[in-house]
Order: structure tokens, then sequence, then C-alpha cells
């Protein structure tokens, strides 16, 4: 009698199931909060780092939209250097340049080295020669320390 009691409950999984009866579409957490990266696993990995004693429902999904948000970011300024480089796909040096240009994100990675992802692209002023312009309109200094003379002293 029990067990009978228990399916006209309405008990979840198979053993209150009628069988071969409709199974309702499981919707993931990634879906229901309307992002691409994935809670389910972020909540895992949240656990099994032991981060803390207990993880909070919300603690995966607040992750995962700031993952998604921060690799969108970088995506889109990383597709921005590759576009300005006339490339379709994106390569490291593309995501270096991206990194580097943007303020925040630069702060945010400013220990992290990209591999194959070269240097910014900067000459130090004191290396770029003079100015011609600057020299047209003055005379040569060297002339001047022509004339004058060194003071001699003699002992006689």
């Amino acid at each position: 009698m029990e067990a009978s009691g228990a399916a006209a409950k309405g008990k979840k999984g198979a053993a209150g199931r009628k069988a071969g009866g409709p199974r309702k579409k499981s919707v993931t957490r990634s879906v229901k909060a309307g992002l691409q990266f994935p809670v389910g696993r972020i909540g895992r990995y949240l656990k099994k780092g032991r981060y803390a004693q207990r993880v909070g429902t919300g603690a995966p999904v607040y992750l995962a939209a700031v993952l998604e948000y921060l690799a969108a970011e970088l995506l889109e300024l990383a597709g921005n250097a590759a576009k300005d480089n006339k490339k379709s796909r994106i390569i490291p040096r593309h995501l270096l340049l991206a990194v580097r240009n943007d303020e925040e994100l630069g702060k945010l990675l400013a220990g992290v080295t990209i591999a194959h992802g070269g240097v910014i692209p900067k000459i130090n002023p004191v290396l770029l020669p003079k100015r011609t312009a600057e020299k047209e309109g003055k005379e040569p200094k060297s002339p001047k320390k022509a004339t004058k003379s060194p003071k001699k002293t003699t002992k006689a």
C-alpha cells in the first residue's frame, strides 16, 4: 500500500514515473541565467577547489557571468585589433595589443606574459633623431667652441 501511495503523491525519479511516460526536459542553470559559460561546471570547480566550506547557489552564476563578460570584452578588442591588421583570425599578438592598449584590462593583466604576443611598439623619444627644422635657423655649436681659446698658464 505504501509503494502505490508514494507513486500517487508524484515522487520524482524513475520510481515515481509511470513506465513510458513523458520525461520533462531539463533546463541547465546556464540557460536559466542566460549565459554561455557553464554554471554547473564552475560550481563543481568551486566545491572541488575547497575555496570555502560551503558554496552558495548564486556564487557560480555570478562568477560565470563575470568570466563571460571578461571573455567577451577581450575577444571584442582582439577582434578589432585583428581587423586593424587586416586579418580574419585572432592570434596571440592581437590579444596582447588588445590587453595592453586598454587601461582596465592592462591593469588586470599587468603581470601576465602572453606567449608569442611580442611587445607594444614604442620608441623612447630620446632615441629618435633630432628634427632638422630646429637646426636650420641656428648655427652649429662646434665653431663657437673653436673661437674660444683656452687660457695657458706658463711658469717661467
